[in-house]
C-alpha cells in the first residue's frame, strides 16, 4: 500500500525529468547509436551497450539512464531491417520475424512488411511501458512463484512451437529441432563440467557454439548464398510495393493479434533468462495457431510479421521486471544495464523499488518514449531502405559477408569464430535445401541450455522433496501454474502438428531421387550416434541424461524417417530437394562455387589476418564475380575497409588476426 501510495507523484516526477529538454537530447542519441547498432546483423543491444558504458562515469544519473535505455528500446526495432530485408536475423530477438518478413521483401512489398513491424513494435514498446508502470508494484509476488518447474515447464512451451514450425514433414522438423538440442549441449557441461562431443585438444569447443554464430550460420549464409546464386535484386518485382501506410492498415486490421502478442511478450519477457531467446517464436506460434487460414505463413503472410515483432519489443518491459525488482538481469542486454547502472551509482533491487521509485518510473518511461522517437524514425526511413531489395545482390553480398563475420568475430575474438560459422552455415545450407526446419533447429539450440539446467536442477529438488514425503514432491512440481503451461504446451502440440503441414513451405516439393536425402538423413544420423555414444561415456549421471534423452528420441525420429523413404516413391514429398528444380535448381551460378567465395575470405584471413583478407577478397569478388569496373572495385572496396575500421574502433573491437601477424608486429587494425 505504501507503494501504491507513492506511485502517482513519482510517475509525475519522472514524466518531468525525462521530458526536460537534457534529458530528451540524451535519449535521441541513445535512439540513433540502437538504430545504428540494430542495423548490423548479429551485433544487437549488447554491443551497443558496451559501446556506451566507459561514458557512464560521472555521468548525471538521469542522463546515463536516458542515454542507455534509448538504446535498449530501439534496437529489437531496428534489427527488424536485416530480418526483411536480407533474410537474415538482425538478433536473437528478431528470427521468427524472418519467416514471413523477407518473403515479403522477394515479393516487392518490404516497405509494407517494414512499416508494419514498426507500428506493431511501437504498439508493443508502449504497452510493455504501459502495463509495467502498474505491474511493478505487485510483480514481485509474481515474479517469486515462478520456480524452476514453473521456468522449465515454460522452456518446454518454447519447444512445443517446434511442432508449429516443423514444415511440411512434421518428423524432419522434430529431428531438426533433435539435432539442434544436441548440438547445443556440445562443450562443458553445466552441472558436472564433463565435455561433450568436445576435447581440451580444441579449446574453442570447451565453451560450445554461440547464438549468434549459430542464428547467422544457419539463416544468413543460406540466403546469402542462395540470394548470390541468383545474380539479380533481392525483390523480384524490382519494385517496393505499397508504403508505410498500407502497413499502418494491416497493423490496424490485426490489431487484436497485436494487443495478445504484446501481452505474450510482457509475460514471457518478465521470467529471468527467457525472454530473449524465446519470446517472439512463442508469439509466432501463437499467431499461427489462433489464425484460421494457415496457407500463407512461411511465404510472406503480414500476421507473420505483426506477431512477433509486437512480442519482441513488449519483452523489454516485462524484461525490467526481474532487472529493477530482484536485480538478476532478464537477458543479457539487461546484464549490461545492470553495469551501467552500477557506475551511475545505483543498485536494481527491492530497495531502488521502495526508495527510489521515481528513477524507476523515469526508465520504464525512457523506454516508452524511445520507441515513440525509434519507431517514428524507421517508418520515416523504411521507404529509402527498403530500395536495397532492388540492388543489384552481388554488390550487396560482399558487405553483407563482412559485416557477418565481424559480428560472428565478437563471439569469443578467435578465428574459430569464423570457422563455427563457415561450418554451421553448410549445415544451414543442407537444411535449407533438403526442406528441413531451419526455424525448428535453431529453436532446439536456443533453448537447450536452459532446457537442460533447468531439468537438471528441478529434479535434483524434486527428489529431495519426495525423499521428504510424497505429498511434498507433488505439490512441487504439480503447481497451478506448471498445470496450466502444461494444458497451453500440450494443445500446441496437438494443433501445431496439425497445422504445420500448410505452412512453412519454401515451394512446391521438389523431386530428384532418393539418393541426396538419404545421404543426408544418414549424415544427421551418424552426428546423432556419435553424440549418443559419447554422452553414454560420460560418468556423471546429471552430464548425460539429458542428451541421451534427447539423442534416443532424435534416433527414433531418424529411424521413422529412414522407414518411410525405403516404403515410399521417389514423389513423396519427404526427397524434397531443391537443388533438382525450382530457383536453386535452375540458378546461373553452382551452389558450392558460390560458397567458396566465403571460404575464401575465412582462408584469406587464417593467412593474412581480417583487414588484409578484406581488401583481397573484395578486389577479387567485385572484379571477377560481380564483373564491375576497376573504378568501382577501388571506390566500394575502400568504402567497406572505412567502414569496418570506422566500426571496429567505435566498438573498441579488434579484427581476426592470421598467420603472418604472428611474425610481423603490425599495426591497428592490421594486428
Amino acid at each position: 500500500m505504501e507503494l501504491v501510495a507513492t506511485a502517482l507523484p513519482a510517475l509525475g516526477e519522472a514524466l518531468s525529468l525525462i521530458f526536460q529538454p537534457a534529458q530528451l537530447g540524451f535519449l535521441l542519441i541513445g535512439v540513433l547509436l540502437g538504430l545504428s547498432v540494430g542495423v548490423f546483423p548479429g551485433l544487437g543491444g549488447i554491443a551497443g551497450l558496451s559501446l556506451v558504458l566507459p561514458f557512464m562515469f560521472g555521468m548525471d544519473p538521469v542522463s546515463g539512464l536516458a542515454l542507455m535505455v534509448g538504446l535498449i528500446a530501439v534496437v529489437p526495432t531496428s534489427d527488424t531491417f536485416a530480418s526483411v530485408l536480407l533474410g537474415i536475423p538482425g538478433s536473437t530477438a528478431s528470427q521468427a520475424t524472418v519467416l514471413d518478413g523477407f518473403p515479403l521483401a522477394r515479393k516487392g512489398e518490404a516497405a509494407r512488411a517494414l512499416s508494419a513491424a514498426f507500428v506493431s513494435s511501437l504498439f508493443g514498446g508502449l504497452l510493455g511501458a504501459s502495463v509495467l508502470t502498474f505491474f511493478i508494484l505487485i510483480a514481485r509476488p509474481l515474479v517469486l512463484a515462478f520456480g524452476l518447474p514453473e521456468m522449465l515447464m515454460i522452456t518446454l512451451l518454447g519447444l512445443s512451437m517446434v511442432a508449429v514450425l516443423a514444415g511440411r514433414i512434421a518428423l524432419k522438423g522434430i529431428v531438426a529441432a533433435g539435432l539442434g538440442l544436441m548440438v547445443g549441449t556440445v562443450g562443458e557441461a553445466g552441472a558436472g563440467g564433463s565435455l561433450r562431443m568436445s576435447t581440451y585438444d580444441v579449446p574453442y569447443l570447451i565453451d560450445g557454439f554461440s547464438l549468434v554464430i549459430v542464428g547467422l550460420g544457419i539463416f544468413a549464409i543460406p540466403e546469402i548464398v542462395a540470394l548470390l546464386r541468383q545474380d539479380r535484386a533481392i525483390s523480384r518485382t524490382g519494385g517496393l510495393g505499397k508504403g508505410w501506410l498500407h502497413g499502418l492498415k494491416d497493423w490496424l486490421s490485426n490489431f487484436w493479434l497485436s494487443v495478445r502478442c504484446s501481452l505474450i511478450g510482457v509475460t514471457v519477457g518478465v521470467i529471468p533468462g527467457l525472454g530473449g531467446s524465446v519470446v517472439d517464436w512463442i508469439a509466432y506460434g501463437a499467431t499461427v495457431q489462433t489464425s484460421k487460414d494457415k496457407s500463407q505463413f512461411g511465404k510472406g503472410d503480414i500476421r507473420g510479421v505483426i506477431g512477433p515483432e509486437s512480442s519482441n519489443n513488449a519483452k523489454e518491459g516485462g524484461g525490467l521486471v526481474p532487472t529493477l525488482i530482484f536485480g538478476i538481469p532478464g537477458s543479457g542486454s539487461m546484464a549490461v544495464f545492470l553495469g551501467g547502472l552500477a557506475l551511475l551509482g545505483y543498485d536494481a533491487g527491492p530497495h531502488m523499488v521502495r526508495y527510489e521509485l521515481d528513477l524507476t518510473y523515469t526508465i520504464v518511461w525512457s523506454l516508452a518514449l524511445a520507441n515513440v522517437i525509434g519507431a517514428g524514425l524507421c517508418i520515416v526511413l523504411s521507404g529509402q531502405i527498403a530500395k536495397l531489395t532492388t540492388i543489384r545482390f552481388t554488390l550487396v553480398a560482399p558487405f553483407l559477408f563482412m559485416v557477418i563475420a565481424f559480428a560472428a568475430f565478437q563471439s569469443r575474438q578467435s578465428l574459430g569464430d569464423l570457422v563455427s560459422l563457415m561450418a554451421i552455415g553448410v549445415i544451414g545450407i543442407f537444411l535449407r535445401r533438403f526442406d528441413w526446419s531451419r526455424p525448428a533447429f535453431l529453436i532446439g539450440f536456443v533453448l537447450s541450455h536452459q532446457a537442460e539446467n533447468f531439468s537438471n536442477m528441478a529434479n535434483q529438488i524434486a527428489g529431495a522433496k519426495f525423499r521428504q514425503s510424497f505429498e511434498a514432491g507433488i505439490q512441487y512440481i504439480a503447481s497451478p501454474i506448471v498445470l496450466i503451461i502444461l494444458t497451453l504446451t500440450v494443445l500446441s502440440v496437438v494443433i501445431g502438428i496439425r497445422q504445420s503441414k500448410h505452412i512453412l513451405g519454401n515451394g512446391h516439393p521438389v523431386h530428384g531421387g532418393k539418393k541426396a536425402p538419404i545421404v543426408f538423413l544418414l549424415c544427421v544420423t551418424g552426428y546423432l550416434l556419435a553424440a549418443f555414444f559419447n554422452a553414454a561415456s560420460i560418468s556423471l549421471v546429471s552430464d548425460k541424461i539429458f542428451p541421451l534423452t534427447i539423442g534416443a528420441v532424435s534416433l527414433a525420429g531418424c529411424l521413422a524417417l529412414l522407414v518411410r523413404m525405403m516404403l515410399s516413391p521417389e514423389t513423396d514429398p519427404v526427397f524434397t530437394d531443391y537443388e533438382r528444380g525450382g530457383e536453386d535448381g535452375q540458378a546461373p551460378h553452382g551452389l558450392w562455387a558460390t560458397l567458396a567465395w566465403f571460404g575464401f575470405l575465412l582462408l584469406l584471413s587464417a593467412l593474412f589476418g581480417f583487414i588484409i583478407a578484406l581488401t583481397v577478397f573484395f578486389l577479387a569478388f567485385l572484379r571477377i564475380r560481380a564483373a564491375v569496373s576497376w573504378l568501382t572495385t577501388f571506390i566500394l572496396t575502400t568504402a567497406a575497409i572505412a567502414f569496418i575500421c570506422l566500426l571496429g574502433g567505435l566498438l573498441g573491437r579488434d579484427f581476426p588476426p592470421g598467420l603472418l601477424q604472428s611474425y610481423v608486429n603490425l599495426p591497428w587494425p592490421l594486428t
